[in-house]
């Protein structure tokens, strides 16, 4: 019995000529892909199987050294890590890039790529990451102020002083990666991280309350009307419920509720971000994105980063930052597949910086690759996760990354054509779920024990699966959790699915071998597919009859 391995080796073989091949030397870049959106790497598609560090281990070198290849143990290719403004830039105009330099080495002798985020005037809304002569110069470098005038640690974003310092660094560090990398070892840049005004609903300080009573900028008043058929509609609710107007000071346009401040610090730090990431890709134009803090449920603006690049906001940032790549959502909360689907939309490529990791975020990955054509996916805190566990020898995330990186060939070469595809089950609370796929529907449901000969094994709850159609009636099927799968035909048909043959992969000592035909017990009788805990490929063929 030949090895999966080399069944997939012939659709392989095709990857490469449906790209329009760049040049080695060109850097990274996004590319359309038939409905997706991928990363190019040296001239090939790049599936970002990722983690990010904690926030102040990259602060040191000496710190990072017996991590980087517990890391790589991992079976990450891509690590997160912040790169802070103060850190770069201790006394205005001379900058300190070591650290930086140490990074890439670091993460290149590993064999890991990096995107770097850039903690400038923000970081999960403060100012704590921009540099001392900047903290302490309060009338150049302005904060935000409260309603009782009481200011904030928060540059504000109405500050032309603050952008241009911030943008100044930004532009030396991208020209500074750019003249040491040659061989791309930092794919892209997060610019700030989670942006948004805490504790109140939006900048009361005179300059922004005068802005606020002040029309609306023309550039998106213009946005609105040429986009109005394809707004989020939290926003087009806003506006069409205040009379639709062509123009009008911010609650005129929006209404008088507290959204308009939101959408109104939305603007401001759109048009921020637009300034620094121009002008970053001009000394080196990068894949540059921003992420998002998500809200809680029945938070209001002031009780979550208002004015962040939340779903109700993203055409405001693509109105007032056109440069910006795509928006990212860091997501803690258990509806994983509504939030990442909120950013699921055209131009902006699925892309997870922050999440839970272990064997929820395992199966969250299984789904993002499968379902929303991701281009990566990263825990955070990655350096706080042990590399390895007790049998089967793999973390649940190193497993599923195991599986990710053994078939990243198969999934970039399948993203963007309607042959790949994922089920999430969110929970105890939902044990069951169907997908239509490739003429069949597909029943998911968790079994609460582990699969493929695992026994009595306790499972993870969630359940993340991904397919992969290789002809008409097969399938390569993934995942992680306990769940059974079975098989209909999508339409209405007098004929019964069967399962003519499923055949497992599995990894042995770091590499893939075909272990088994699965039959009898082990395949419900020919009736049904049952996913464990392991890591584990199974190429499935289906008939009618």
């Amino acid at each position: 019995m030949k090895s999966l391995k080399y069944i997939l080796c012939f659709y392989l073989a095709g990857l490469l000529p449906g790209f329009a091949q760049s040049p080695a030397s060109k850097a990274p870049y996004l590319q359309k892909k038939g409905s997706a959106t991928q990363l190019i790497v040296d001239g090939k598609p790049f599936l970002m199987l990722g983690g990010e560090l904690l926030n102040s281990s990259a602060s040191s070198l000496a710190y990072m050294e017996p991590v980087w290849p517990q890391l790589a143990a991992q079976n990450l290719n891509t690590v997160l890590t912040p790169v802070s403004w103060e850190l770069i830039e201790p006394q205005e105009g001379k900058f300190d890039f070591n650290l930086v330099d140490g990074l890439i080495s670091a993460a290149r002798k590993n064999k890991l790529k990096l995107v770097f985020l850039w903690f400038g005037s923000w970081k999960n809304t403060f100012s704590s990451y921009v540099p001392e002569w900047v903290k302490r110069d309060t009338k150049r470098f302005p904060r935000v102020l409260m309603k009782n005038g009481r200011p904030t640690e928060r540059l504000t974003p109405l500050s032309a002083s603050n952008r241009d310092a911030d943008a100044k660094a930004f532009v030396a560090l991208m020209k500074h990666i750019k003249a040491v990398d040659p061989d791309h070892t930092v794919l892209m840049i997060q610019v700030e991280n989670e942006i948004g005004v805490l504790p109140e609903s939006r900048d009361f300080s005179p300059e922004a309350n005068i802005a606020f009573t002040s029309p609306v900028p023309a550039q998106l008043m213009d946005y609105l009307q040429k986009h109005s058929d394809e707004l989020e509609p939290e926003l087009y609710k806003a506006w069409v419920s205040a009379g639709k107007k062509a123009g009008g000071a911010w609650q005129e346009v929006f209404g008088a509720a507290p959204i308009t401040d939101d959408f109104f610090m939305a603007w401001y730090y759109a048009t921020y971000l637009e300034v620094i990431v121009a002008e970053g890709k001009a000394g080196y134009n990068l894949p540059m994105f921003t992420n998002a803090a998500l809200i809680r449920p029945n938070y209001v603006p002031g009780q979550y980063n208002s004015g962040g690049p939340l779903p109700h906001s993203m055409d405001i940032y693509r109105a007032g930052a056109p440069h910006l790549d795509f928006i990212a959502p860091d997501i803690y909360f258990s509806n994983f597949a509504y939030w990442a689907g909120r950013y699921q939309r055209e131009g902006n490529p699925v892309f997870i910086p922050e999440t839970y990791g272990g064997a929820e975020g395992g199966a969250n990955a299984f789904y993002a690759f499968g379902q929303l054509d991701a281009i990566g996916f990263s825990p955070f805190g990655i350096d706080r996760t042990p590399a390895a566990t007790a049998a089967p020898g793999l973390s649940p995330l190193a497993a599923t990354y195991a599986v990710l990186g053994h078939l990243a060939p198969l999934i970039v070469e399948k993203q963007g054509t309607g042959q790949l595809a994922g089920i999430v089950l969110e929970g105890m609370e939902q044990r069951s779920g169907k997908i239509s796929f490739g003429g069949y529907s597909i029943n998911v449901n968790w079994t609460g024990f582990g699969g493929g000969g695992q026994g009595n094994q306790a499972a993870n709850p969630r359940i993340g699966i991904m397919f992969i159609q290789t002809g008409e009636d097969e399938f390569l099927i993934t995942g992680s959790g306990a769940a059974s799968l079975s098989f209909s035909s999508a339409i209405e048909s007098p004929l019964t699915v069967g399962i003519a043959s499923i055949d497992e992969e599995v990894l042995v000592n770091g590499k893939w071998v075909w272990q088994r035909r699965l039959n009898g017990d082990e395949n419900g009788q020919g009736q049904s597919l049952s996913i464990g805990a392991n890591a584990a490929i199974y190429k499935v063929r289906l008939y009618r009859y």
